[in-house]
């Protein structure tokens, strides 16, 4: 593992075994969104793409309560229309990275999951929820509406008059519920989050890094182009996956019948 370099305020961020441990540390505000926590998780998760050791990301927060309760209203109260454009799209930013990793990135939703902390979660690869985990978009509670890509992000995932339900309502849903409508992948009981996700990441990282990069990405594109263009992409990246070592050493392990030696080459 490479040294951690980066200096951190709010977010903690530790790599072990090839799996880097990105956790919200805001405890006492239920692990809120402000500016300097965007800005920390950001950091992290740069390292996190460039570190070549790291397979996967595991994204959690601090306690046993919230995942992310959502923005820091203290902060958001103070904002004006400029500021809060920029907000959001500061936001944007640091989604569309943990999104576009090339790495997967499991959530491990340990509680609250509201309004920004919805819009976090869903921006990674994977979601496993806690049994007392909530979810819910209440911007509109506030006089907002969500702005860190949930009304983006949260049709794609459960459909256009589900996600309108929720953003036009601000109802807060249960993890059970959230697992019902396609929200969260897997639902379990909060002593096994972190096992879990690590196991997750464990059965992804045996497969070919190159492989696993480009069908992340395809799939990411994929959803904001037409499904034939879609298709050429995919068409395209199968030729690059065909032309790696890491194709030849997958199929002749497979032929000879034992498990594949993946470089990432």
């Amino acid at each position: 593992m490479s040294p951690m370099t980066i200096a951190l305020v709010n977010v903690l961020y530790e790599k072990r075994n090839g799996i880097a441990y990105v956790t919200l540390n805001r405890p006492k505000v239920l692990n809120a969104l402000d500016a300097t926590t965007w800005a920390d998780l950001r950091s992290a998760f740069e390292d996190a793409k460039a570190d070549s050791s790291v397979r996967g990301v595991i994204l959690t927060g601090a306690g046993d309560k919230a995942f992310v309760a959502g923005a820091d209203i203290s902060e958001l109260a103070r904002v004006d229309a400029y500021e809060a454009e920029e907000f959001s799209r500061f936001g944007h930013e640091v989604l569309n990275l943990i999104e576009n990793l090339g790495k997967p990135v499991i959530a491990a939703i340990n509680g609250f999951a509201l309004g920004g902390g919805c819009e976090t979660a869903m921006a990674c690869t994977i979601r496993i929820a806690a049994e007392h985990a909530k979810f819910g978009q209440p911007e509109v509670k506030l006089g907002l509406l969500p702005g860190g890509g949930g009304t983006q992000r949260l049709p794609r995932l459960v459909g256009k008059g589900r996600a309108l339900q929720l953003i036009l309502t601000g109802e807060t849903i249960s993890a059970r519920e959230a697992y019902r409508i396609g929200l969260v992948n897997e639902v379990v009981p909060a002593a096994n989050l972190i096992a879990r996700a690590e196991a997750v990441l464990k059965q992804i990282a045996a497969n070919a890094p190159i492989a696993v990069k480009y069908s992340l990405d395809a799939a990411n594109k994929g959803l904001d182009t037409s499904q034939s263009e879609g298709l050429a992409l995919e068409a395209s990246y199968f030729g690059i996956c065909a032309s790696t070592e890491d194709k030849r050493e997958g199929t002749t392990a497979f032929l000879e019948k034992r498990a594949p030696e993946f470089q990432g080459r």
